[in-house]
Order: structure tokens, then C-alpha cells, then sequence
């Protein structure tokens, strides 16, 4: 038993990933914090004032529960990737020093941005969560047996080394861009439809080529991403529809819970389906293709839909699908912000990767 725990969460070949994740998730916590990173300006308050402050003065119910929930994945990917090095005790108390200093950053920095507020209690709950999700860290590594075979099962799937822990991170940037409601099924441009009555039907829009193209193109590179991650080329149709119904449920779920009820569907759309299916046939056809092949067919279609979506169509800002949301938080337009700057960087890392593929 004590060597599957060794194997599983202190070897680090085994932590490369969840080292990757936890940088990943940690970008996610300061663009979200520092967003839209204009304005900087000194505003005259002191850090020991903002700490000082009755709790009861920036309390937001809303806030603190938000605040909780965004480090707790925190606390547990940096828990978990501290196991490599630490034993659970260690890694436990740095991650909380490393959730608050994180937290004490942001909360600094704010002070600087007119559009953000600075809370002793946003401080607190950012704490919590990261503690909540590192002791969820420390009781999950003694799920040996349930570890031992999620390891078996991606060994059995995936290939191994340091460029396949980038491109498995990467294929999980993806998916966390992708489960934005206000973005169609693999879409690049917000949905930015106008308010309007319940019950009345929006009028007709005619069919948007590019769209439809622009979705083809990003399941094509999702495609290749996953080619170049699969022991077994013949698993990539299974593969890839189960990516996409995770993305499909998270999608619903969101759109269930931030949009408005005339709007829960608006992100399944005939652009979307077609390029999908046309999608699906092409990479279907590049199964048999010789691996130095996909890697140029990955790359090609990386730069092109780098192309369309920078200079061809015509992308909606973050805030433009504010109208379809039923809330109106801020927290949502850093949400929409943050999935436009996935959309960007995803094709940038892709060419990364199928660099460092070349030769593997």
C-alpha cells in the first residue's frame, strides 16, 4: 500500500501534470483578479487600511462564496503537486501560505485598479477555499485503490513524458475556455443576441459560412491535439466525443444556472452542427495519416484559424453577451474575458506542442 501511494502522488513523473494544471489554474486566479489590467493608477489607500476594515463593510454573501469556490480547485492541484516534493503535512501548510500570499497579491494589486475593489473578506474566503481544497487534496491521496486504476486506465490510453503531461494541461485549457455558455458548441464568436420579449422569436439570421468554418477548424485542432496524445489512433472518434459530451453537459449546466431562460440553447446553433460533422469526417480520414503528416495538418490549421478568428470574422467583445445572462456580476464579463483569451493563446500553445512533437 505504501509503495501505490509512493507511485501514484510522490514520484514526479507522476506530478508533472498536476504541476502543469495548478500553473494553469494560478494564471486563471490573476487574470481573473487583475482583469481588464488597464487603468493602473495610484489611488491613495494603504494595504493595512483595506485590512483593518470592519468585515461587515465589503461583505457580500455573493462575493465570499464566489471567492471560496475559485481557490478551492486552488488548494487542490497545489496540494497535489506539492506531494512530489513534501510530505502531506508540509504540503498542506505551504499551500495555504501560497493560497493567501496569492491571494494577498491580488488583493494589493487591486488597490491600483479603479474598477476593483480591495476586501479584508475577500481575503478570508480566498484563504478558506484554499484550505478546503487542500485538505480534499490530503483525503484523496488515500483513495489508493481508486488512483491506481485512474493511473492504469490513462497509462493504457495515453502515452507518457513531459510533452504529453503539456498537451493533456493544454486539452484541459480547452475544455475550460470551451464550457462558456455564451460561446456556441466549439464557436469562436460571443453570442450577442438583444434583449428581447419572452415568446417572441428572434428574427431569422441567415447562415454564417465562416462560423460553421471556424468550428470545423477548432474541432480539427482538438483533434489533432488528441492524435498526438493517444497510444492507439483508432481511439480518437471515442475519445473525442466523450470530450465533447463533457463540454456538451458543462455547457447546459451553466447556461442552466447564468442565462436567461430564452437563451439556455442559443449555444447549439446550424453553424455549430455542421462544422462538427464536417469536422468529425475529416479527422475520421486523417486516422491513417503518418504522424509527421498530422503534425503539419495540425499546425496548417492552427495558423489558419489563428487567421479567421484575428482578422476575418467579425469576434464579439466579452461584453457584448452581457444581454443574454440572468446575472450581471462583473465576475461574469472576467468569465467571458478570460474564454476570448483561451480562444486566442489555445492555437499559439498547439503550435507548442506539435513542436515539440515532431520528433516523438
Amino acid at each position: 500500500m505504501h509503495w501505490v501511494m509512493k507511485e501514484l502522488f510522490i514520484t514526479e513523473t507522476r506530478a508533472r501534470l498536476r504541476t502543469w494544471l495548478a500553473t494553469c489554474y494560478t494564471l486563471f486566479i490573476v487574470y481573473a483578479s487583475l482583469s481588464p489590467f488597464s487603468g493602473w493608477r495610484e489611488q491613495g489607500l494603504d494595504f493595512a487600511n483595506v485590512l483593518e476594515m470592519p468585515l461587515s463593510f465589503s461583505y457580500s454573501a455573493f462575493d465570499a462564496i464566489v471567492n471560496l469556490l475559485a481557490y478551492m480547485p486552488f488548494g487542490l492541484l497545489v496540494c497535489l503537486a506539492l506531494r512530489a516534493h513534501f510530505n502531506s503535512i508540509t504540503s498542506l501548510a505551504l499551500c495555504i501560505v501560497l493560497g493567501m500570499s496569492l491571494s494577498a497579491g491580488m488583493e494589493y494589486l487591486q488597490m491600483y485598479l479603479p474598477m476593483r475593489i480591495s476586501s479584508n473578506l475577500d481575503l478570508l474566503a480566498n484563504g478558506a477555499g484554499a484550505l478546503v481544497g487542500a485538505l480534499l487534496a490530503a483525503s484523496i491521496t488515500l483513495w489508493t485503490r481508486f488512483f491506481s486504476r485512474l493511473a492504469n486506465w490513462r497509462s493504457g490510453l495515453f502515452h507518457h513524458g513531459r510533452e504529453m503531461d503539456f498537451g493533456l494541461a493544454l486539452l484541459t485549457l480547452w475544455m475550460f475556455g470551451q464550457i462558456n455558455p455564451s460561446l456556441p458548441m466549439l464557436g469562436s464568436v460571443f453570442i450577442s443576441e438583444a434583449a428581447r420579449q419572452p415568446f417572441v422569436a428572434p428574427p431569422a439570421a441567415p447562415f454564417d459560412w465562416l462560423a460553421s468554418s471556424a468550428v470545423t477548424l477548432n474541432l480539427l485542432m482538438l483533434g489533432t491535439l488528441m492524435l498526438t496524445l493517444l497510444r492507439t489512433s483508432r481511439n480518437l472518434i471515442t475519445a473525442l466525443l466523450a470530450v465533447l459530451s463533457i463540454v456538451a453537459l458543462a455547457k447546459f449546466v451553466t447556461a442552466a444556472v447564468l442565462l436567461k431562460s430564452w437563451a439556455l440553447l442559443l449555444w447549439i446553433n446550424s453553424e455549430a452542427a455542421l462544422g462538427m460533422v464536417l469536422g468529425m469526417a475529416l479527422l475520421f480520414v486523417s486516422l491513417r495519416l503518418p504522424h509527421a503528416v498530422i503534425i503539419i495538418f495540425g499546425a496548417l490549421i492552427a495558423l489558419i484559424y489563428l487567421c479567421i478568428i484575428n482578422f476575418v470574422l467579425d469576434s464579439n467583445t466579452p461584453s457584448a453577451a452581457m444581454s443574454i445572462y440572468y446575472w450581471h456580476y462583473g465576475h461574469l464579463l472576467n468569465y467571458n474575458g478570460l474564454a476570448q483569451t483561451i480562444m486566442l493563446i489555445f492555437p499559439i500553445f498547439l503550435l507548442v506542442h506539435l513542436w515539440l512533437m515532431r520528433k516523438v
